[in-house]
């Protein structure tokens, strides 16, 4: 065993220290794939995909070499370690593995057009974060065109800092907007319950209840009101689960506007300009911008 100080590069994560907290990058590992794509001379993207893609409807010719294809998204999706910006977009780019088409391809491209404007970006986990878990959740009504499932999207963070994301497609079809943001708040509820444990493991006690911050007045009333209706007794093991750790104040729904939704960047496309707005909310940072 030996001491080698401060952790500086870590499985392609580049950690850098200073009095505002620790930045988590993988500009090295960025670069790699940029240059591997031949894509280090292109002009970067503004957004990582587009915000009316139709990439499940795809119909264009299968790629002669699909190989190449899972290549390269099994290389972004080790990117998103300290990147949530790319999560909505690697969600769906992996769902193509078994038979990528060209749009798929041309698609994943752009996101390494992306990265090419973005290779330092990454988390800044701040020094002052007070010891307090907040989690968002969003969903996406129908999501998918082909199968109408739903996606779910979460994001937690310590104080102000990212400590956690996802983006998931519902394991079944959501019968109404409600029913699928309240699978949501359930997929973040067991979410915000281990790293409450994993902190007390760390020998923190947080004994506050966590914050769940839902865009949905609907899912939030279901979660407070003990009476089940006809049309919410097919999620009824959800209701029961989030109901019982809101009652024993392991976590407190808390309504939020959509605009405001961190959780929105994890569920669909958004414009540049909304996509923006929501990287410095996110905690997002480049801490070496492009010359």
């Amino acid at each position: 065993m030996k001491d080698l100080g401060f952790l500086k590069y870590f499985l392609g994560i580049e950690v850098a220290r200073s009095p505002a907290g620790i930045y988590l990058s993988q500009q090295k590992y960025s670069t790699e794939i940029v240059a591997e794509a031949g894509l280090l001379g292109c002009q970067p993207a503004g957004s990582p995909i587009d915000q009316n893609h139709r990439l499940s409807l795809a119909t264009g010719p299968e790629l002669a070499d699909p190989q190449t294809y899972r290549r390269l998204v099994g290389r972004l999706i080790y990117l998103l370690a300290t990147r949530p910006d790319l999560t909505y977009a690697i969600h769906v780019l992996s769902q193509f593995m078994t038979t990528p088409r060209e749009e798929h391809w041309l698609a994943a491209l752009k996101v390494v057009r992306y990265l090419k404007g973005t290779l330092g970006q990454g988390i800044l986990l701040r020094s002052d974060s007070p010891l307090h878990i907040t989690g968002w959740c969003d969903s996406d009504l129908s999501g998918c065109p082909l199968s109408r499932r739903s996606l779910t999207g979460w994001f937690v963070q310590l104080g102000s800092s990212p400590i956690s994301w996802k983006t998931k497609k519902q394991d079944v079809v959501s019968m109404s907007s409600a029913e699928a943001e309240y699978r949501a708040m359930n997929e973040v509820t067991k979410e915000l319950k281990w790293l409450k444990e994993l902190l007390q493991d760390l020998g923190f006690d947080h004994r506050e209840p966590m914050t769940i911050q839902c865009d949905s007045k609907p899912a939030i009333h279901i979660s407070s009101n003990p009476v089940f209706h006809e049309r919410t007794k097919h999620i009824e093991r959800d209701c029961h689960f989030v109901r019982d750790e809101i009652i024993k104040g392991v976590v407190k729904p808390q309504h939020v506007s959509t605009t405001a939704q961190l959780a929105d960047i994890l569920t669909k496309a958004l414009g540049r300009k909304e996509f923006d707005a929501f990287l410095l909310k996110l905690g997002i940072r480049n801490l070496y911008p492009p010359t």
